[in-house]
């Protein structure tokens, strides 16, 4: 036990130090003031029930700082039961946008969120499709920085950073910790040309990749995972064609969740895709991930029933700190977060076991999302 412990902090240290590296000489990617578009984007957003966000992100894409008739937005309804397809249509009566509201009722083959990008992106006119979520603020940039690094890079896949906002409680301050640490490594990873995770509240593809790589065939039955999945298969096929966008401008906000059981389907949500990965190092981080979690959640019974000297259980609790504190140091900082670094402390009391229960209920792959019972299978 003494031994696995050590080797499996060692690796972890490795996984997320040599991310650290990568952030820092990750260099900015602002588009300069004299940056003029010419690329025409399809923002897609895939919405089911989100009435009472949905007109604040339109109102931010109207008050985009990119030409109007240079991009379009397709609001894609997943059989939402509340107001949503109402005030994207009332919506369409008076904004200046090129708004399209799209349903999926009677679409035969097309389920949940990835039926719905899917509908949306055959219904895109542009070459650079744009997603983001219902539940998202963008900022009046958000759009030109996406255009700026595809025109100057090149890039088949763009993933963008994602933030909390309004968090007030300590519950949201230690999830906004926490996710920032996943934006940190997903961020990280890309510019390692190692890419592993993504989020699907801010991210941009070409429409060309998508049909490229036969957009989300394969794992259509996974109900998450519409975006890290595709990441990887462009990785796959067009390695060093996928890009992280570092720059402030380009954040997406979303709210963290406000009871524990919410939170708790979120996450199960996230891991139940773990098992599907076919990428061999996306897979080994994981694992890294999860078993350094574990063998520091029984050291503890293990100390307690006096198989574990104190001090290696103490040494081991502090140098997983250490780690963690170094890497979100840096993202935190990125985010305009850094006040909430000391949220850290309370967090690693309860991180451990989380990750352990979270990973195990995952590989069920049943969680309640958005008034849907959900089983992978």
């Amino acid at each position: 036990m003494i031994w696995l412990l050590g080797l499996s902090l060692l690796a972890y240290a490795w996984v997320v130090l040599r991310r650290w590296v990568a952030w820092m000489q990750l260099p900015d990617a602002d588009a300069p003031a004299d940056f003029s578009p010419s690329t025409f984007l399809s923002v897609i957003i895939p919405v089911r029930n989100e009435g009472s966000h949905i007109v604040d992100l339109l109102h931010d894409l109207e008050a985009q700082h990119y030409p109007k008739e240079l991009f379009e937005v397709i609001v894609v309804d997943d059989h939402s039961v509340d107001e949503t397809a109402c005030l994207v249509r009332n919506y369409t009566l008076t904004s200046k946008l090129c708004l399209k509201l799209l349903q999926l009722d009677g679409e035969a083959g097309l389920r949940m969120k990835k039926g719905a990008v899917k509908k949306g992106v055959e219904e895109a006119q542009g070459a650079l499709l744009v997603l983001t979520d219902g539940d998202c603020r963008v900022g009046p940039e958000w759009l030109l920085q996406y255009a700026y690094t595809y025109e100057t890079k090149k890039s088949y896949f763009i993933s963008g950073p994602v933030c909390f906002h309004k968090t007030s409680s300590t519950f949201e301050k230690m999830q906004l910790v926490e996710f920032a640490s996943l934006i940190g490594i997903g961020g990280a990873s890309l510019a390692l040309a190692k890419p592993n995770m993504c989020n699907g509240a801010n991210l941009a593809y070409t429409r060309a990749v998508f049909d490229e790589v036969d957009g989300f065939s394969g794992n259509e039955q996974i109900a998450s995972g519409d975006d890290e999945f595709l990441l990887h298969k462009v990785n796959n096929l067009f390695p060093g064609k996928a890009v992280f966008l570092k720059t402030k401008k380009a954040i997406v906000y979303t709210e963290a969740r406000k009871s524990l059981s919410s939170f708790i389907s979120q996450r199960v949500r996230w891991a139940s895709k773990w098992k599907a990965y076919q990428s061999l190092h996306v897979q080994l981080v994981a694992l890294v991930v999860f078993l350094v979690n574990f063998l520091l959640f029984v050291s503890i019974p293990l100390f307690l029933f006096g198989k574990l000297p104190l001090l290696l259980l103490v040494s081991a609790y502090i140098g997983k700190f250490i780690i963690d504190f170094l890497f979100l140091e840096r993202i935190l900082n990125f985010l305009g977060r850094k006040q909430y670094l000391w949220h850290m402390f309370p967090l690693q009391l309860v991180y451990v076991p989380y990750v352990v229960v979270t990973g195990i209920m995952g590989l069920f792959g049943r969680y309640q999302w958005k008034g849907r019972t959900i089983r992978n299978s």
